[in-house]
């Protein structure tokens, strides 16, 4: 049983004996939420699986959530089914067949080409954004009691207004909340002071058309609130943001040299894979992508009598060339870390 204060990220198996026969579903979506939480942040790649087995009544729970947009992969249990142990990647030294040194590649460890100049996050302008504005809906006074902020990437509950009728709404409370997740979310190292006022003048004079003009309207607030205010203020400034602060140094060179035999032993998940003779890893575990072209391709230069050695651009290498998307003329461009294809 999850106690309070138990909080890691690693959770990738769930098993719900509990009754779960309460009309409440906190314990239920505690006990799920601790599994749903991300175990690496800053590459996409990795992909992240957790493992749900219980009780009816905690099933039922869990088949309820593909309304928020969790993807189910559904596993056949019990006698008869086949299971799968997840895969072992490693160097294949235990092969007396294969010269490891013959069979390494060195691969450059390449200097960063995009670089962040921070320096210019005050000249920002939001009469330049040129975005989509809103109509201000039309909220009851009941429905602008509780005003709920969600953070963006993981939809947790970050504050709550209440009002009571007693006092005035106070903007002052939501505008640092979106300014910070700006600043979180583009990994911006203060630049606070220049983004707060930017963020409000957007959101007084550009998000909502008609332009409210009082932040403190109970209404206006609760249409911050909504989901699509948030989007259109996210995606606008982090468009700005990265079109004014990535600068290109023009060149890139290589600072060290990554060599392939060196790669430490990691687990994935079981998919299809090919035993190779011209790799030094015990593996080539394909992308469960349709086709299976890594598969095919690591079957060719198996059979190519010109090729002498490849190896697939694992995660656990640590090769990366820095590349800005095709767009880049374009405000939404974003500097990404991309794994190169099979090295030969």
């Amino acid at each position: 049983m999850l106690k309070e204060g138990w909080d890691v990220r690693n959770v990738t198996v769930i098993c719900g004996l509990r009754a779960y026969a309460s009309k409440s579903d906190i314990l239920p979506e505690q006990t799920l939420g601790r599994g749903l939480r991300r175990m690496y942040f800053g590459n996409d790649t990795v992909r992240e699986t957790v493992s749900v087995m219980g009780t009816p009544a905690f099933m039922d729970f869990v088949e309820s959530i593909q309304s928020e947009c969790v993807s189910f992969e559904r596993v056949p249990m019990g006698q008869g089914t086949e299971r799968h142990e997840s895969i072992i990647v490693e160097v294949d030294a235990e092969d007396e067949s294969k010269d490891v040194d013959a069979l390494d590649i060195p691969l450059p460890r390449l200097t960063r080409r995009y670089q962040r100049e921070f320096k210019n996050l005050a000249t920002l302008d939001p009469a330049t954004f040129g975005n989509r504005t809103l109509p201000l809906k039309p909220f009851t006074p009941d429905e602008t009691r509780e005003i709920v902020f969600k953070t963006m990437l993981d939809a947790e509950v970050h504050h709550t207004i209440t009002l009571d009728g007693a006092g005035v709404a106070d903007y002052r409370s939501v505008v640092p909340f979106f300014a910070r997740q700006l600043l979180k979310d583009l990994r911006l190292v203060g630049g606070y002071e220049a983004l707060y006022p930017k963020v409000r003048d957007f959101m007084r004079d550009r998000l909502f058309a008609p332009s409210p003009g009082d932040l403190g309207d109970p209404v206006v607030l609760r249409n911050l609130s909504e989901p699509d205010a948030g989007k259109i203020l996210y995606d606008t400034f982090k468009a700005a943001i990265n079109a004014l602060t990535i600068e290109e140094t023009g060149t890139t060179r290589s600072e060290d040299r990554i060599r392939l035999k060196d790669t430490r032993p990691f687990r994935t998940d079981y998919r299809q894979h090919v035993i190779p003779q011209k790799s030094l890893f015990n593996k080539i575990v394909g992308e469960p992508r349709e086709g299976n072209f890594e598969l095919r391709f690591a079957y060719f230069l198996e059979a190519a009598p010109d090729v002498s050695a490849f190896a697939k651009n694992y995660l656990a290498v640590g090769f990366k060339l820095d590349y800005v998307r095709p767009t880049a003329t374009s405000p939404t461009t974003t500097p990404i870390s991309l794994s190169a294809p099979p090295t030969v």
